[in-house]
C-alpha cells in the first residue's frame, strides 16, 4: 500500500493551493484518511482529517480557510487551502488507516505518504 501526496508548491499570500492524496494498493478499506503539517522546527501537526463517513476535524488555526473531503471510489483525500499564509509553509503529509482484509480482527494499519512542500511568500 502506498499513498501518493501531489500539489504542493509557491503561492502569495492570500491565494490558494489543492492537495491530493491517492492510495493505491491491495485495500480493502479506508478508515480515517487525514492531511499533517510540519514546519521548519517544529513539530508534526494534524490539520484536518475525515473519517469514512465524512465526518471532519480541523486545526484552530485553519478553520474556515482549508477544506478536507475525500473520495471513497478513488481512494483520494483532498486538501484545498484557501486564504493562504505565510505561516502555513511546511511540508505536508497525508496519513491513513487501511484495511486490506475483510477480516474482522483486521483493524488496518497506519500509512503515510511523503511530504509535499507548500511555500507561501511574496
Amino acid at each position: 500500500v502506498q499513498l501518493q501526496a501531489s500539489g504542493g508548491g509557491l503561492v502569495q499570500p492570500g491565494g490558494s493551493l489543492r492537495l491530493s492524496c491517492a492510495a493505491s494498493g491491495s485495500i480493502f478499506s479506508i478508515n480515517a484518511m487525514g492531511w499533517w503539517r510540519q514546519a521548519p522546527g517544529k513539530q508534526r501537526e494534524l490539520v484536518a482529517a475525515i473519517t469514512s463517513g465524512g465526518s471532519t476535524n480541523y486545526a484552530d488555526a485553519v478553520k474556515g480557510r482549508f477544506t478536507i473531503s475525500r473520495d471513497n471510489a478513488k481512494n483520494t483525500v483532498y486538501l484545498q487551502m484557501n486564504s493562504l499564509k505565510p505561516e502555513d509553509t511546511a511540508v505536508y503529509y497525508c496519513d491513513a488507516r487501511i484495511r486490506r482484509t475483510p477480516n474482522p480482527a483486521d483493524y488496518g494499519m497506519h500509512y503515510w505518504g511523503k511530504g509535499t512542500l507548500v511555500t507561501v511568500s511574496s
